[in-house]
């Protein structure tokens, strides 16, 4: 597996939104995913996190939208759109904020993507449900590569996890674990 134009896409890692994942799992999650960020980091692939993030106030946030408007008070943090700890950005890591479930809405992602010279797209996140479908929806239709390294995502219905990764996503994208991606990279 060619690593030249790739880019991973760590996605929505942030305490805010992570904190309904039970720690075990939350920890074997983060474990994982940092892992794929490490082999991606020695392969010189460049690592792009995502994170949802609003002005004070979420004036982004459109009362039409049922679910964002329903967690307008959780957005209005300073500190809503920071990187969980454990899979921290380091020097020369990219962060872009996003603005809905996708990765590209209200982000600067397909400007930095473009000047990466990516056109392969590997990605983790939680929820599998939200901001992996969404991203993969949208980067299918914007003629990306896609991998989605699948023990890196995450969704608090399992089942939903379950039937994404492996009869909705499969159609769009190469479903890999982790392991198998980095053994690949070799």
């Amino acid at each position: 597996m060619s690593s030249s134009n790739t880019a991973l896409l760590v996605m929505d890692l942030q305490p805010a939104i992570l904190g309904g994942i039970p720690e075990v799992p939350l920890t074997a999650l983060l474990g994982r995913i940092k892992k794929a960020i490490q082999a991606a980091h020695h392969h010189k692939i460049p690592v792009i996190y995502v994170a949802l993030s609003f002005r004070p106030g979420a004036p982004e946030v459109s009362s039409n939208n049922s679910f964002f408007n329903a967690a307008r008070e959780r957005f209005d943090n300073p500190h809503f759109g920071a990187i969980h700890p454990d899979v921290a950005p380091k020097l020369g890591d990219i962060v872009v904020y996003k603005k809905r479930f996708s990765a590209f809405t209200g982000s600067d992602l397909e400007v930095v993507l473009r000047g990466l010279n990516a056109k392969h797209l590997v990605m983790a996140g939680v929820s599998t449900s939200g901001v992996v479908l969404s991203t993969t929806r949208e980067a299918a239709d914007k003629d990306y590569q896609l991998t989605i390294l699948t023990d890196g995502c995450h969704d608090a219905d399992e089942e939903v996890h379950r039937v994404l990764t492996t009869k909705v996503l499969p159609k769009q994208a190469q479903m890999i674990s982790i392991d198998d991606w980095c053994e690949g990279l070799a």
